[in-house]
C-alpha cells in the first residue's frame, strides 16, 4: 500500500485498524512518513504507543520488526549474533574430516549461514513489501551507551559487522521510538525525531477507542466503564490505568455478561484496571461506590 498523502488519510488508514487517532497525533504520523524520520512517542504505560506502531505496519502492509528494549540491552543484542553452536558443529566436523583448510574454514564459519540477525540488522534488509517498520519499544529502560549506539543507527540507518562489512538499508525504515519516560531520554536523541506526547484520550474519544477494540459492548456499559477510569485517574494511585486497561475491563465485563457497574462488580473485577495491591486495597468498601457514583453523576449531567 502507498503512503497516505493527507493527515485525514492517515486518520482513516488507522481507523482501519482499529486505532482511533486524534488530529495532533495523525499529523505527526504524517509529517514522519512524508519526510522520512524516526517519530518518538512518550507517554504514560498504556496510552497506546505500540499499538500506533502495529496498526501502521498493518495499514501499510509493512513488516513490523520489534526492538523490546531492556536494561542492559547492548549493540549485539541489538544488531546480531553468532550461531556459536553451529559453528562448534562444524569446526569439530572439519576437524574430524581432516585436513581442513583453515582459511577457507574461518571464512565459512563468519558467513551469513551462521548469522543470526536481531532487530535493527533485519530492519535494513530490503524487503518486497517496502521499507518496514521499525519499533524500538520502551528506550528509556536502556542505558546511555545504548542511546548513543542507536543515534548512530538512525543518522545513516546502517549497521556495521566487522567479520562481514557494513550494512545499509536500501531504503530507511520507518522508526517508531516510545519512551514511559521512567528516565529523560538525551535530547541528541530526540533531535534525530519528530516528538509527541500521547496522552490519556478525552471522554469522547475513550468511548470511540472502546466501540472500535470492544465494538460488542453496549453503549450504556462503555459510558460507565470510560467514565469509571477516568474518574479512577483523578485519584492518588500508584499506577493509573491506560486504555489499554480499559479495553481489558471491558471485555471481562462482557464475559461476565455485565449490564451495569455496581460497587460488587467493581471489587470483583479491580485487577483487570489495577495491578498494585496498595492501589487495590484503596478501592475497597465504600470508595469504589464513591467513585462509581461520581462517575454516574457526570453522566447524568452531560
Amino acid at each position: 500500500m502507498t503512503q497516505p498523502n493527507s493527515i485525514d488519510a492517515v486518520q482513516t488508514m488507522l481507523g482501519d485498524q482499529g486505532y482511533v487517532c486524534g488530529r495532533a497525533l495523525a499529523t505527526v504520523v504524517f509529517l514522519s512518513l512524508k519526510l522520512g524520520r524516526p517519530l518518538f512517542l512518550e507517554g504514560e504505560a498504556g496510552v497506546g504507543k505500540t499499538e500506533i506502531a502495529k496498526a501502521l505496519a498493518a495499514g501499510l502492509n509493512r513488516r513490523l520488526i520489534r526492538l523490546q528494549c531492556y536494561e542492559g540491552l547492548d549493540a549485539s543484542s541489538a544488531v546480531y549474533e553468532w550461531n556459536f553452536p553451529a559453528q562448534m558443529v562444524a569446526i569439530r566436523t572439519a576437524e574430524a574430516s581432516g585436513g581442513a583448510d583453515r582459511g577457507a574454514l574461518q571464512s565459512e564459519l563468519f558467513s551469513d549461514d551462521y548469522l543470526i540477525e536481531r532487530p535493527l540488522l533485519q530492519a535494513m534488509r530490503p524487503d518486497e513489501h517496502g521499507a518496514p517498520v521499525l519499533l524500538i519499544d520502551e528506550l528509556d529502560r536502556t542505558d546511555e551507551p545504548f542511546e548513543a549506539f542507536l543515534l548512530e543507527a538512525l543518522s545513516d540507518f546502517q549497521v556495521t559487522i566487522p567479520e562481514l562489512g557494513t550494512v545499509k538499508a536500501p531504503e530507511p525504515p520507518i522508526v517508531i521510538v516510545t519512551s514511559n519516560r521512567t528516565r529523560e531520554v538525551h535530547d541528541a536523541l530526540k533531535r534525530r525525531c519528530l516528538y509527541h506526547w500521547v496522552d490519556y484520550p478525552d471522554f469522547e474519544r475513550e468511548i470511540e477507542i472502546l466501540h472500535a477494540r470492544a465494538p460488542e459492548a453496549a453503549q450504556e456499559l462503555s459510558r460507565e466503564v470510560v467514565a469509571f477510569v477516568q474518574h479512577l485517574r483523578t485519584e492518588d494511585l500508584f499506577k493509573k490505568p491506560g486504555v489499554a486497561e480499559t479495553i481489558d475491563w471491558a471485555k471481562c465485563l462482557l464475559a461476565l455478561d455485565v449490564i451495569n457497574l455496581s460497587p460488587e462488580v467493581i471489587g470483583d473485577t479491580l485487577g483487570a484496571i489495577l495491578k498494585y495491591q496498595d492501589d487495590i486495597q484503596k478501592l475497597q468498601g465504600s470508595e469504589a461506590k464513591r467513585i462509581l457514583d461520581e462517575a454516574k453523576a457526570g453522566l447524568d449531567a452531560a
